[in-house]
């Protein structure tokens, strides 16, 4: 019996082609529901011409000298029409297919250059060393014994000076080479870094203005950078420092000098990952003809096509506003291929929809309290001017989710204790008590949040108050390597002057059950060394984006004052 007819189709296409039932298409939204799939309709449809997975997967190498590459689909949580069966899931799965190697970066042209680093590069980020991918390192002897000098302590720069200090030595015994012509980054499993490590072994002649004094430690890494320009000319040499003076320096001396930009996530901050996308004026008027949708619980789904789908990422909020057409406020659930299928927000502008006495007052509350009540969505941050409601909808959320739906067991709230001014000393007191000036805010957002309960009176309101501060938890930062938080509600205020390990090490403690909520001001960081490229809320909001279960909003209008929303941009 002959074989039947190769299939002209990749699997995937046909699974998700050939297999589909029709489905009516809706131009705009508020139009008829007439949208949901037959039944009968989908049992009509041939389903012959898919073969079983096991036939695709024997005659592949007979169907083709070279297969097709599988094609490559981003899959979050799948939302189907209600009356979907359990086979067109089982379709589905013919989706999942590995996604294609890609391939290696070139490596770009030109020779490589020799970088010399700074100090508190090191003391910065331990991993320096392997970020340089094919370029080689100098280190001066000098910067050994700085590195030296700062190791001892347990501050966050002693840990990262003694965490160099082992890279060094497992680099230096790794292989057995003379360190004068250089030990290979890649020796200890970092294949990354495909330059060498070059100690000063030997004193270099160099002279320096008479102005500069010759015993600083500064001077003396211009001297050494100065020395080997000459020597390797004309290699290009290059100072790395996260000194601005001392970049300034080197700069009027004629040196070469780059600030360690590997720690930034975002060259620019204006370019961060804001949450939301508006929808083209002509988006209907374009790709209504080809929108699907389909009612599932008290949310509309649509289907979309055309070029904005590669510029959407899953949990991305998407809004059409348009004077005389309805509106579309809704989020991104799936993408697959050159599809996406948006779902509708819960309107929480209304009073009826009130969260803990709490109504959004803009678009861009509206999406955050979204994913604040999603027990699908594990991880939020929120950025945002002052006044914006960052705290005040993070309790609101927390205390309903807490106290009413029984979801987590307690509000875990948490701070960077960087002061804006001079410290004012020791606090006494337990671990609650020492942060409790720094809680002003949960103090001030909790009396909002009691004085929305009008009808329980005077003792219904203190008893009230008794049960909230009983499920709210103040802990401090310092304490929380190698805790586990299970089925809590965790708040990281002030999120901006966290570093990107610190934010690591907070993020890492959430066990089963737990949300955590990551807010700040990009504007007011007041960590030393700290930008709105480096620090940690941006690199968590950059780093998260597009997954399942994950989800960021930047607020854009303050709600606080008229007086503070005109100092936030006068000021």
């Amino acid at each position: 019996m002959p074989l039947p007819p190769a299939p002209t189709k990749r699997a995937a296409s046909l699974a998700r082609e050939d297999y589909d039932a029709p489905v009516r298409t809706a131009s705009k939204p508020g139009r008829s529901k007439k949208t949901r799939v037959d039944d009968a309709a989908q049992d009509e449809k041939p389903v012959a011409r898919l073969l079983p997975a096991e036939q695709i997967e024997t005659r592949a190498p007979v169907l083709a000298k070279e297969p097709p590459a599988p094609a490559e689909v981003v899959t979050a949580r799948a939302v189907t029409p209600a009356n979907d069966d359990a086979a067109s899931r089982d379709r589905g799965a013919l989706l999942r297919e590995p996604a294609p190697k890609r391939k290696a970066a070139p490596k770009p042209a030109g020779p490589a250059k020799l970088f010399v680093l700074d100090t508190n590069v090191l003391m910065h980020d331990p991993m320096c060393l392997f970020r340089f991918e094919e370029h080689d390192i100098f280190l001066p002897m000098i910067v050994l014994e700085e590195l030296d000098s700062h190791k001892k302590g347990m501050t966050e720069v002693a840990r990262n000076a003694r965490q160099t200090s082992r890279t060094l030595d497992a680099l230096a015994a790794a292989k057995e080479q003379d360190i004068a012509t250089g030990l290979p980054l890649d020796a200890t499993g970092h294949r990354e870094a495909q330059g060498k490590l070059f100690f000063q072994t030997q004193v270099l002649d160099y002279k320096l203005p008479i102005s500069l004094p010759q015993g600083k430690a500064d001077n003396q890494i211009l001297g050494v950078v100065e020395a080997l320009r000459q020597q390797h000319a004309p290699r290009e040499v290059v100072l790395v420092s996260k000194d601005i003076n001392m970049r300034v320096k080197a700069r009027a001396l004629g040196l070469g000098a780059e600030d360690y930009q590997n720690d930034k996530a975002l060259e620019d901050g204006e370019f961060l990952y804001s949450g939301a996308l508006a929808l083209p004026p002509d988006f209907w008027s374009k790709n209504g003809k080809t929108v699907e949708s389909w009612q599932q619980g008290l949310h509309t789904f649509y289907r979309i096509t055309g070029p904005i789908v590669p510029e959407l990422l899953i949990n991305q909020f998407v809004y059409f506003e348009a004077p005389g057409e309805p509106s579309l406020y809704a989020r991104v659930t799936e993408i697959r291929a050159k599809t996406a299928v948006l779902k509708t927000l819960k309107d929480y502008n209304h009073l009826k929809h009130a969260v803990w006495g709490v109504t959004t007052r803009n678009r861009e509350q509206n999406f955050a309290m979204n994913l604040l009540l999603d027990p699908e969505v594990d991880f939020v941050t929120l950025t945002g001017n002052a006044g914006t409601g960052k705290t005040l909808m993070a309790l609101a959320s927390g205390l309903t989710q807490v106290l009413d739906d029984r979801r987590y067991t307690e509000i875990i709230m948490t701070r960077a204790t960087v002061s804006v001014g001079e410290d004012i000393g020791f606090l006494p007191g337990t671990e609650e008590e020492k942060m409790g000036p720094w809680m002003g805010a949960l103090d001030d957002n909790l009396e909002v949040l009691a004085k929305t309960e009008t009808s329980a009176g005077e003792w219904g309101r203190a008893a009230t108050n008794e049960l909230i501060r009983s499920r709210i938890k103040i802990k401090s930062m310092n304490f929380m390597r190698g805790r586990t938080f299970l089925n809590k509600y965790v708040i990281i205020d002030e999120a901006q002057n966290l570093t990107p390990k610190q934010m690591k090490t907070l993020i890492t403690r959430a066990g089963p059950g737990t949300k955590i909520v990551c807010m700040g001001n990009l504007q007011q960081i007041d960590t030393p060394y700290l930008t709105e490229g480096s620090s940690g809320l941006t690199f968590a909001v950059d780093k998260f984006k597009g997954w399942p279960h994950s989800g960021h909003i930047t607020l854009a209008r303050g709600e606080r004052s008229r007086l503070a929303d005109f100092a936030s941009e006068v000021l």
